[in-house]
């Protein structure tokens, strides 16, 4: 039997020249943004300063309201919670980016498609281009297939596009097409005409500490009638502090088992909202999903203007046995994350700052404090804590003492549309 495996490179480039020739098309698209001046290539750009963009000799591209947007992700790295210094944990390109110019994303189902795209480009591009940082990643095996590190099934919920989405499953948000894509309804931040259909990409390389957060889950298995042993307990400590099950099954639907029927239904899966209960009896108010999807506890109007698409690639090998004994991580592993929409302030940096590492929010009147999302909210490497994850007492506040996802650093890239390459940069 066989299976369809994903392979994800992440490819940081610098030394670009203005001679470089037309990229090959296997690549996502995408502009290299930083002086003196840039090539047009298969990759979403960065941007490091004031001064004008030129194409291979053409005028200068008018980059107003772009450069705001990408000024770099180092520098909003303590907005982020992000422990300082950054040098500590942060992949070193991404510290310095001062000779980073852009990126590739390569993806194909075997590692030898991934070879020859990478050698279609290099080739065409000669000495026109250095490799920085290489990052592969790829779908975990099996069963696991889907599903991120810590076990949880990814990227189930996402909303809908004006004008792309044809068949909204149930449950699924449509945004206006502005809210994605530059330049469309929806988006209102005054951009230039060359860069309409383009999106901002945020870039994020996420380290998972897995053994570690599995042994949180059983020091702190939580218990109530029809749960039983530490196992069942265990899982439903991370279903809740999740949002859902490992299945995907929303906890909203299912609060203390898993549903492979509603896991296996696209038209269940994401068919909810929070109004079942007033409480954190069933998804508790600072569950991941929660936090960054509040749904009904907020209005769409409130929530659209921070929607994102959004993907996650694992990365590194499956979890050793000698780490499982030892409940220690050796082997670095984690989520190449990435997420595409038309203001990364209002999108990506929103998420992360303004609703998963705010311990306000999501407040109840009966619960005010429901403290830091527990799966991604950050605190600058100090304790954190979070309120609902025990069923049996929903005020009971559980302090986590260490940060199960750390941060590797990442950046902030802008992919132009086909169009604009074609009709614009490369002309």
């Amino acid at each position: 039997m066989h299976f369809l495996t994903v392979l994800y490179t992440f490819l940081a480039l610098g030394g670009i020249s203005s001679a470089a020739s037309t990229p090959q098309r296997r690549a996502a698209s995408g502009l290299l943004f930083n002086p003196p001046g840039f090539a047009p290539l298969p990759s979403p750009t960065t941007h490091r300063g004031p001064q004008p963009l030129v194409a291979g000799g053409t005028p200068s591209l008018n980059t107003s309201n772009i450069q705001g947007d990408i000024l770099g992700q180092a520098s909003n790295a303590n907005a982020l919670g992000d422990p300082a210094p950054i040098e500590n944990n942060w992949e070193p390109v991404f510290v310095d980016t001062s000779s980073l110019h852009g990126v590739f994303l390569i993806g194909a189902n075997d590692n030898t498609t991934i070879n020859a795209a990478l050698n279609q480009i290099t080739t065409a591009l000669g000495d026109s281009i250095t490799e920085l940082y290489s990052l592969q990643a790829q779908a975990r095996p099996g069963a696991e297939q889907g599903h991120e590190h810590f076990g949880f099934l990814d990227g189930i919920s996402q909303p809908g596009v004006e004008g792309f989405t044809t068949n909204p499953v149930n449950g699924q948000i449509v945004v206006p097409a502005g809210v994605i894509l530059v330049g469309e309804d929806g988006d209102n931040a005054g951009r230039p005409a060359w860069a309409k259909d383009g999106s901002f990409l945020a870039f994020r390389q996420l380290q998972q500490l897995v053994p570690e957060f599995n042994k949180f889950l059983l020091d702190n298995a939580v218990f109530v009638t029809g749960v039983n042993g530490i196992e069942e307990g265990s899982e439903l400590l991370g279903a809740r502090m999740m949002g859902r099950w490992k299945s995907g099954t929303p906890v909203e639907l299912s609060p203390l088992h898993d549903n492979l029927t509603i896991a296996g239904d696209p038209n269940l899966i994401n068919n909810f909202n929070f109004t079942l209960a007033g409480d954190n009896s069933l998804c508790p108010f600072a569950a991941h999903i929660r936090k960054t999807n509040p749904r009904s506890d907020l209005s769409n109007t409130a929530v659209d203007p921070h929607r994102i698409i959004r993907g996650g690639t694992p990365y590194g090998p499956e979890v050793t046995a000698d780490e499982a004994a030892s409940n220690v991580t050796s082997i670095q592993r984690g989520l190449a994350f990435v997420a595409y929409q038309s203001n990364i302030a209002q999108g990506f940096q929103f998420l992360q700052q303004t609703w998963a590492n705010n311990p306000n929010f999501l407040g109840h009147p009966n619960f005010p404090l429901p403290g830091f999302d527990p799966i991604i909210g950050a605190n600058h490497g100090q304790e954190r804590f979070t309120q609902g994850l025990d069923p049996a007492n929903q005020t009971r506040n559980i302090t986590l003492v260490q940060d199960f996802i750390v941060s590797r650093g990442g950046e902030y890239f802008f992919s132009p549309s086909l169009s604009a390459i074609i009709n614009t940069i490369a002309a």
